[in-house]
């Protein structure tokens, strides 16, 4: 049951790093945030699976403030990719 506080946190400092990063509109609302708590999953579990107990900091720490720093990360890459290809698109068509 720990785990759904480590998703919830995750996912609303995940919103927090939407906001916090611009070209928001080249992106959906919903981007950072579900890379975060999907981020946040995967290390919860397999810090856990890793004999990692959940009174350790270290579960906290990669679980809850890892995965935003990773999703603000795969977003600003993402967001550059868009631009890049939207540049693109728009030297192909003429515009």
């Amino acid at each position: 049951m720990y785990i759904l506080l480590a998703l919830i946190g995750a996912c609303a400092l995940g919103i927090a790093a939407h906001f916090l990063i611009g070209d928001r509109e080249l992106r959906g609302v919903a981007l950072t945030p579900s890379i975060a708590t999907a981020v946040s999953a995967i290390t919860y579990t397999a810090l856990q699976w890793a004999g990692v107990g959940e009174d350790s900091i270290w579960l906290w720490l990669a679980s809850v403030l890892g995965a935003p720093i990773v999703a603000a990360l795969a977003t600003v890459s993402l967001t550059r990719l868009r631009k890049r290809s939207d540049a693109q698109n728009r030297a192909a068509l003429g515009i």
